[in-house]
């Protein structure tokens, strides 16, 4: 359990909820570490929490048949996913791994399914954040077939900034280049490379500590 005002640090959706259901939320929720590395599923696992980032990074990833690894998406501060997975009831179909040391906070299946089947606010959250998702996949899969390392490192770094799937974010982006490499697909040299190419067409400001957004529209059409 959690208190009320740390819910509402953590969890942009509790704005749309009542305090009935604010409540029923806190309840269901609690919290765990995962050292850097750590794996908090795997494909294949029945895992039946809806599951937030309250700080660091986790990859959404999936190992194919032939064995290529496929980085889907980066999760930072404030984003929640898998609710797909408890709405079907099926197992999960990605690996979800911790880029760095990072606290997340696991909803019981049992709370989440009480709050969609009892609550318009939820229901609208949820509603926004798989059309953003949804639209964020079919752009994945373009994407990672039609374009060059610069264009898909600049496409992460916005997918890791939208402002409905990772509210927590805002402007200033803090991640390393070797994560970036590890969510693009790429080396840490290579996202190096085409991190300066982006600064250099004013969308960044590379920082000690990560990246600074400048533009973010133009990131998420670099290349086109």
């Amino acid at each position: 359990m959690i208190a009320p005002e740390h819910l509402s640090r953590i969890a942009v959706w509790s704005k749309e909820l009542t305090d009935e259901e604010a409540d029923r939320a806190c309840r269901g929720i609690t919290e765990r570490t995962l050292s850097t590395g750590t794996y908090l599923f795997h494909r294949g696992d029945s895992f039946d929490s809806w599951t937030g980032v309250v700080s660091g990074i986790v990859k959404m990833s999936t190992v194919t048949s032939s064995g290529k690894a496929v980085s889907y998406t980066g999760i930072t501060n404030g984003g929640w996913f898998g609710e797909g997975s408890i709405i079907k009831n099926e197992p999960r179909q990605y690996d979800i791994v911790a880029l760095r040391n990072s606290q997340i906070a696991c909803m019981t299946g049992s709370t989440f399914r009480w709050l969609f089947e009892n609550s318009t606010g939820f229901n609208r959250f949820l509603v926004t954040q798989l059309n953003e998702r949804l639209g964020q996949f079919i752009a994945f899969l373009g994407h990672d077939r039609a374009f060059e390392a610069t264009p898909r490192v600049a496409r992460c770094i916005a997918w890791l900034c939208n402002p409905v799937l990772s509210p927590g974010i805002g402007k200033h982006l803090e991640i390393s280049q070797e994560e970036l490499g590890l969510l693009s697909g790429l080396s840490r040299q290579m996202a190096n490379r085409s991190l300066k190419v982006l600064e250099e067409a004013g969308l960044v400001r590379v920082a000690h500590d990560g990246v600074e957004i400048l533009d973010l529209d133009g990131l998420k059409h670099f290349g086109e």
